[in-house]
């Protein structure tokens, strides 16, 4: 009896992962999460890859957290490979929150420098949480060549990712505050403040470090 019950509850919660009505599938995720089933592995996968609302796909992240990591950890892989950009992305946040290190091979150079920046941030994040200790300064020197990129939530995230690394990252740091390029120079410097105090916010940080580059006094800053 109770058997058939939990049965009916799983293939309930199947069911309404699919629904149009994103709250039925918020009830159909922490469901999953609270009741754990080796059937729901693949369908909260799956649905990471198309949920459009991000309190659902937290809630997805969530529910996989809590299944056997022998089971998430082959089906999140996959879709490291996947041609869907949002597939990579939450695939990698969920093996952030995961944090199981046998993950770190798969966190390659093409995710880490993808021209989607959702995938990149979620890339740098994982990367930063599950990189052996002897592999930081490599993985440091591969994120310097991302400074730069993108618009204040991307150079943000690169940032944190870098000072998450402390002093592994700052050979590779120090070399890019004199980079030819003025934003690499500029982003560089405002993660260097970032490093140093935190507590300054990174918009007053790349904006002093912006004046910096353009009055050509980056090489004395302190």
């Amino acid at each position: 009896m109770t058997t058939t019950r939990q049965d009916t509850r799983a293939t309930r919660a199947l069911r309404e992962l699919e629904d149009g009505r994103a709250s039925v599938r918020l009830r159909a995720a922490l469901a999953a999460g609270t009741s754990p089933d080796p059937r729901f592995v693949d369908k909260l996968v799956e649905r990471c890859a198309t949920e459009p609302e991000f309190f659902v796909r937290d809630m997805l992240t969530w529910a996989l957290t809590r299944h056997p990591v022998s089971l998430t950890l082959p089906a999140l892989l996959r879709e490291l490979r996947s041609e869907r950009a949002q597939a990579r992305s939450q695939a990698l946040h969920t093996l952030s929150k995961i944090g199981d290190r046998r993950a770190w091979p798969a966190i390659t150079r093409p995710l880490l420098t993808d021209a989607d920046d959702d995938v990149a941030r979620s890339a740098w994040r994982a990367a930063v949480v599950l990189v052996p200790e002897d592999e930081r300064s490599a993985l440091a020197a591969l994120l310097v060549t991302q400074l730069g990129r993108g618009g204040r939530e991307t150079q943000l995230s690169l940032s944190r990712a870098l000072v998450a690394l402390g002093e592994a990252m700052v050979p590779a740091l120090l070399t890019a505050t004199t980079a030819p390029d003025p934003r690499v120079r500029a982003h560089a410097l405002a993660t260097r403040r970032l490093l140093r105090d935190p507590d300054t916010g990174f918009e007053f940080g790349i904006e002093e470090a912006k004046r910096a580059v353009a009055l050509g006094t980056s090489g004395r800053e302190g």
